[in-house]
Parts: C-alpha cells; structure tokens; sequence
C-alpha cells in the first residue's frame, strides 16, 4: 500500500460517546458505553460475533439512531465496513474518477501509489477482497476526515498489506486523527484504548 494512506489537510477531531445502547428488535446488544476520544488517539472495540460491535460504529457514524445515550463529534467521519464505497460494476479507475468528482477521494495517482494502477480497468467486482478493502482505504481517506470508524479493517489483506496499514494508521494518529477500530486482531498501535462488548443478558 506504500503511502495510501496520506490524506487530506487534518481537521480538528472530537468523539465523546456518553450511555450508548443499541437494541435490535427485542435483543439488546449492549448499554452503558460511554468513551471520550481526543485528537491522536485510538479506541480498539472487541467481542464476540454479534456482540454489535459493526453496529456501535455506524451510532458513531450517525447512521443508526442509539436506544438510548448519545454521541458528540467534532470533524467529519470516514466510516469503512463490510458495504465498500466501490460500484462493484464500474472499473476500478472509474470508480475513482466518481469519488474524485465527489470529494477528491479517489485521484488517479492514489491507485499508483496504492499499487492498484494496473487493476485500473478491472471492474470492481472481480478483484480480490485485499485489493477491494485497500481501494477502499484510499476512498475513504480521501476528504480529510479526523474521525476514522473501522469495522475489521485488517480482514483479506495479506501480511505484508497489513503491517502497512498499521504502520500508515499510527502516522495518521500522530498526526491528530482519532480511530475507533472494531477488530478481532491484535493491533501494533502506541497505547491503543479497548473498550470489549460482551453480549448483552437481561
């Protein structure tokens, strides 16, 4: 991945979570989740399967409403999951060329730099899962937001691909930014916070 991960100017970054719960149907997933984040930290959530982690990134993100509790962000979020911001129809340089018109997360350089410029024409669909969650790494770096939400960020990527990340993700934070990580795998990170959901009896 080299230097895919170097972004945009740094925006102030905030994320205070106070009592959040989340309840899907009649189960509660968890309550009583509350974390503070300031500029330069990381947050790395675990539990098991189900536990809602994914579903505690998406409160963060604003895209799903809390039971109860509430979150405060200061600066823009870049949430990256299981749904890659990436037209599976489309190559993969036009679906660059679509964010570049977007927000400037996808100019043609970044797929160089990457090493994704020669799967510049392979539609999105067919190339691996590394090489899918890569690009959208690059996606959702491109507009400079301090606030990454990351949903098993390392899953697919090869050794190699994976130790970049880590080593691009604690340039980033020393750099100011904040990140919250839902992961099963261990982290190389300086002091990461944990925060583990265990599933939730009544």
């Amino acid at each position: 991945m080299g230097h895919a991960l170097t972004h945009a100017a740094m925006e102030p970054a905030r994320l205070l979570a106070t009592d959040l719960a989340c309840r899907r149907g009649e189960r509660l997933l968890f309550r009583g989740v509350s974390f503070a984040l300031e500029p330069g930290e990381a947050l790395q959530v675990t539990g098991p399967n189900g536990a809602g982690k994914s579903s505690l990134l998406r409160i963060l993100a604003g895209l799903l409403r809390p039971w109860a509790g509430t979150v405060e962000r200061v600066g823009e979020v870049a949430l990256l999951d299981e749904r890659l911001a990436l037209d599976g129809h489309l190559p993969l340089g036009r679906a660059f060329d679509f964010w570049s018109r977007i927000d400037g997360g996808g100019e043609p350089g970044k797929l160089r730099i990457g090493g994704l410029d020669r799967l510049a024409d392979v539609p999105v669909r067919f190339l691996s899962t590394g090489q899918r969650k890569r690009a959208a790494i690059m996606v959702s770096n491109g507009h400079g937001a301090g606030i990454w939400l990351l949903d098993e960020p390392l899953n697919g990527l090869d050794t190699d691909a994976a130790a970049d990340f880590q080593t691009q993700l604690r340039g980033w934070l020393r750099l100011g930014g904040i990140a919250v990580i839902a992961s099963h795998q261990p982290f190389e990170l300086v002091e990461p916070r944990r925060l583990a959901i265990e599933s939730y009896a009544p």
